[in-house]
Parts: structure tokens; sequence; C-alpha cells
């Protein structure tokens, strides 16, 4: 396998609140602080540039355009973004052959961004080991999940994917078995005996897992509801599975 590049483990933040955050967390290794010209003065990017130039973070001065290019939302980056490297991103590969056991969730279609900070918070609280995150078609590492993960978004490794499917397999040839949630499943998630490499695939908020993922999945899990409840939240959900 090809080595990933630098800037494949890059992570651009953006919006003043979110950056202000991560230039006081002295536990991130911070790459590069973007600005735009046509900021206005401010006490909060004046403390920005401070706490960059302490931590000796390189400054960059971008018109508009460039700054939202950068930032891939001009609308909420209000003039301010800020390249994070990701000492905890993994790739499959490298995952599986350093573990001997480990527990998975990997997210298929997860669009809220808050849904995704706080499946990561509980994860990184609990008993996984990374999560499984694809590239497209799934709610980005944005200052909403961030602020949803409650700080905790860079303390879990999270597996990057272009093809969930794939990734998915390529596991199942290296002794793990792939668990999705189903309400029509009747195998009831507390009384599964798991696999020492366990994967479990949470799905979109609205249509669950995928049926391409569904159908290549070892076992199909419930959890058990009371009362007409149908279904929980796919963040709940992800805290039950982490401290099972």
């Amino acid at each position: 396998m090809a080595k990933k590049s630098f800037f494949e483990k890059l992570l651009t933040i953006y919006g003043r609140n979110a950056v202000s955050e991560a230039l006081e967390d002295e536990s991130l290794m911070l790459h590069k602080l973007h600005l735009s010209i046509s900021n206005r003065p401010s006490l909060q990017i004046d403390d920005m540039v401070k706490m960059a130039t302490a931590r000796g973070v390189p400054i960059a001065y971008h018109d508009k355009n460039r700054l939202s290019r950068i930032s891939k939302n001009a609308k909420q980056d209000q003039g301010v973004a800020l390249d994070i490297i990701l000492s905890e991103t993994e790739y499959a590969p490298e995952f599986f052959h350093k573990k001997e056991s480990f527990r998975i969730i990997a997210l298929d279609g997860i669009h809220n961004p808050q849904n995704l900070g706080m499946i990561i918070r509980s994860c990184a609280a609990g008993n996984i080991d990374a999560i499984i995150l694809p590239i497209k078609k799934s709610a980005k590492i944005s200052p909403l999940a961030i602020k949803a993960s409650a700080g905790t978004l860079f303390r879990l490794p999270i597996i990057k994917t272009d093809n969930l499917l794939e990734t998915l397999k390529e596991f199942q040839k290296n002794s793990a078995k792939v668990y999705t949630l189903s309400s029509s499943a009747a195998q009831d998630y507390k009384e599964m005996s798991y696999a020492p490499k366990s994967i479990f695939v949470l799905g979109n908020e609205s249509e669950g897992v995928s049926k391409e993922i569904a159908d290549m999945s070892n076992e199909a899990l419930s959890i058990p509801m009371r009362r007409g409840v149908e279904s929980l939240n796919v963040a709940v959900t992800a805290s039950l599975l982490a401290f099972m």
C-alpha cells in the first residue's frame, strides 16, 4: 500500500470559537492558521494570532475567496481556518495489522455532525478502539462535530475510507466479524458472543444500514425495545455498544 501523504493527515477546521479552542489545546499538533485579510479588527482574532505565534504555528493571510477554498465553508468560516495534524488518523491496513483484537464502530451514512460528535465522545469514553468514517456521503469533522464531541474527537483513532464496503471486506479477510444493527434482527445484542476482532456498523439516521453492507455482514443484531418504541438515536446506540 502506498504511504499516505502528510496532507492526508491534516484536518482543517473553521469558525472563530472552534479555532480558538483548538489553539488553546496544547495536546494538538497544529500546522497552520489561516486568516482572511478582510477580517475586521477583533480581540478574538488578536488572541488567535498571539496563541499561534507563541506556539510557533505559521500564520497565512488570504483574500476571502482563497480562505473559503481552504475552509470549504464560506458561509460559516468567519474568516478563519486552522490546519490540525491528526496523529490519530489511521488507515485500515495499518490498523488491523497492529492489533490482535479490537472493537470498532463503523459509520454508514451518518449525516448529522452533532450525531458524529456524540458518537465519537461515547466511543472515546467507552470500550471502542477506533471509528471507521467514510470520506464521502458522511458527516464531516466540523466545528459542530467537534463541539458535540466535547473535545474528545482527537483522542480516538479515526480510520478514513473512500469505500466503506471494501474496507469492511478487507477487515473480514483479516479475521474480523462485522455486525450490523437492525430492529428486525432476532439476535439480542446483549446475548451475542463476539469475535476478538469486532466491527459494529451504525446506519443512516433515517434509513439504517445500507443493503449492500447488511448483506455482507456476519450477523444482524437488535436492541430490544419496550412500550412500542421503534428505535434509538444512533448516538445512543453507539453509547450502548461502547459500554457493553
